[in-house]
């Protein structure tokens, strides 16, 4: 039996993620860190859609054996895993200098290194299957440089990169690599990353249009998805200015 997995479904666009996936009648296999929070969200999309099965599997995305734990159970269980969403990860404002060094480690991680082996393990029963799609959640940050976000922004340009590569790669098997790019989207991402510092007036999307507009594209199987038409603009024109430039505007944003 097919299953979507979807990492991160506890807030944010994740959970927005997994109650579009049950809705459209997709069975699930969510992943995250918090217990009381992933049994609420069980629930709730239950409650959406009761034909549908649903799996829960408890993990913190930090660690660095999670992504072979995840696919062990997923084979344990005989869920075919044909559509992957990579969506968890977390950014932080500050001096890279400043920074805990753990913390940016676990960045990493999560944002990218966990990701990869995720992709790494399921990708490959896809084209045993020859069938598949993967939608990595990257941000319009993959596109520059961020000081005072440097990890972050070189995580998020590594997954653009990545999805890129191995969408080539597999265009023959019937399997599909999206990336989704947005902008500044509410969800708890800003809190974690403590932006106090941002504009109190930064126009943010809706998590819930964000993730609707990722469905849409990787089901269309569309390669970059940059949500909304100010981000699409601010990519085109940021590409033809000088890289100095580029890193004094963002080196203001925050």
């Amino acid at each position: 039996m097919k299953y979507t997995l979807i990492t991160g479904p506890t807030s944010g666009i994740g959970f927005d993620f997994a109650k579009i996936f049950a809705k459209k009648g997709h069975n699930l296999v969510l992943v995250g860190r918090n217990r009381n929070k992933l049994d609420a969200v069980k629930k709730t999309i239950g409650e959406i859609n009761k034909d549908i099965k649903i799996y829960d599997f408890l993990a913190d995305l930090s660690g660095k054996d999670v992504a072979q734990r995840i696919f062990d159970f997923t084979q344990k269980n005989n869920l075919f895993i044909d559509i992957l969403v990579n969506n968890a990860g977390f950014g932080e404002i500050g001096k890279f200098y400043q920074g805990d060094f753990n913390k940016q480690m676990d960045m990493i991680q999560v944002n990218a290194a966990t990701p990869t082996a995720l992709t790494y393990l399921f990708l490959k029963k896809m084209v045993e299957k020859n069938q598949g799609k993967i939608l990595n959640v990257s941000s319009i940050a993959a596109f520059f440089p961020g000081p005072s976000m440097s990890v972050y922004f070189a995580t998020k340009s590594f997954v653009l990169s990545f999805s890129e590569a191995i969408g080539e790669e597999v265009k023959d098997k019937n399997i599909t690599v999206t990336t989704l790019c947005p902008g500044a989207t509410k969800t708890e991402f800003f809190k974690q990353a403590d932006t106090k510092n941002m504009n109190s007036k930064t126009k943010m999307a809706s998590s819930k249009d964000v993730a609707m507009f990722g469905y849409e594209n990787m089901m269309t199987g569309k390669k970059v998805a940059i949500y909304g038409w100010e981000n699409r603009l601010l990519v085109n024109i940021i590409k033809y200015l000088p890289r100095s430039i580029v890193l004094k505007i963002f080196g203001m944003m925050f």
